[in-house]
């Protein structure tokens, strides 16, 4: 999702930027309840006193500035967003006719699609809804990820939309296709989810259309907050046409976090990225970071950047 280096402290701010805010694998990888890690209390939503407060701005670095700086302010985040909807917005038709077309993953798919209604998967955080002003609250106040302070943030129900996202959920709705939201957001969030995409016009069928963390499905054990049960819960009625979403656990199963495992998980679809998958842009957090401090969140922090450092290439 980013390296680069003059490049080196940009890179390292980028890469280290989900350091701060991540969560073990098991919860790690559709969004901020499922990806940062630690408990504080709740942030502060004025600003630090500078006189008294240690976390007053520019007083200390913090791995989510630049991350969050990019995310909010610059064009090529927008553009990239934009892109990945133009693209899938443009194949809708195509996966539309062709009854052969699945964006599931053959081992998640249990019955014929062939003869299913069309459906969309939609990941929530990063993908549909821009929660970069939460994480421009913690690097403010100096803290880290907690669960409190995410609630909060979920139930002002103030997140905006993704670029590119709205119109394409809008455009899949006039041709006729359901859009199902994925998210690890978790049950009491999801009436504040669904009014808070509703507010911005998102199409949303019917509160089902909504799948949070814990959601049960028969014949499927859930593991942590992979989602692969819930999407083998869609492809149940639904030939599954496109799915979009900022992490690669959002398409398919990753069975080891490691930067090995993750390249094994992604390998058979190199194909279907681009065209029934379509990736948008995260450099705050995701199970990507984990993957290179060995899934450890009891380490202390520093142990855990020393530990990004030294998978960094330097030539």
């Amino acid at each position: 999702m980013r390296i680069s280096a003059t490049l080196l402290s940009a890179t390292l701010a980028l890469i280290l930027s989900g350091c701060a805010t991540q969560r073990p694998l098991a919860e790690a990888e559709a969004g901020p309840i499922a990806a940062p890690a630690v408990r504080a209390a709740s942030a502060s939503t004025t600003a630090p006193n500078s006189a008294t407060d240690k976390t007053e701005l520019g007083a200390a670095p913090n791995d989510l500035l630049n991350a969050v700086a990019w995310q909010q302010t610059s064009m090529e985040a927008r553009l990239l967003s934009e892109q990945a909807f133009r693209d899938a917005t443009d194949r809708l038709d195509t996966a539309l006719h062709d009854r052969n077309w699945d964006a599931l993953p053959p081992d998640e798919r249990i019955n014929s699609a062939r003869e299913l209604s069309p459906a969309v998967i939609l990941d929530v955080d990063e993908t549909t809804l821009d929660n970069s002003p939460y994480q421009a609250r913690l690097i403010r106040d100096g803290r880290e990820y907690d669960d409190a302070t995410w609630n909060d943030w979920v139930h002002e129900e103030a997140a905006q939309a993704i670029p590119g996202a709205l119109a394409f959920a809008k455009a899949a709705t006039t041709k006729g296709i359901t859009v199902f939201y994925l998210s690890n957001r978790t049950a009491d969030q999801s009436a504040a989810t669904l009014a808070n995409l509703r507010k911005l016009g998102f199409p949303i069928a019917n509160a089902q259309v909504f799948l949070g963390l814990g959601e049960f499905v028969p014949g499927c054990e859930q593991i942590g907050s992979d989602k692969t049960c819930r999407r083998q819960f869609i492809g149940r009625r639904y030939r599954v046409l496109m799915q979009l979403g900022d992490q690669i656990g959002d398409f398919a199963t990753i069975s080891t976090n490691t930067i090995e495992g993750r390249a094994a998980a992604m390998k058979p679809f190199d194909g279907w990225v681009g065209e029934r998958w379509f990736l948008l842009p995260n450099p705050t957090y995701g199970s990507w970071a984990p993957a290179l401090f060995n899934n450890d969140y009891q380490q202390p922090v520093q142990a855990r950047r020393r530990a990004i450092i030294e998978v960094l290439r330097t030539r």
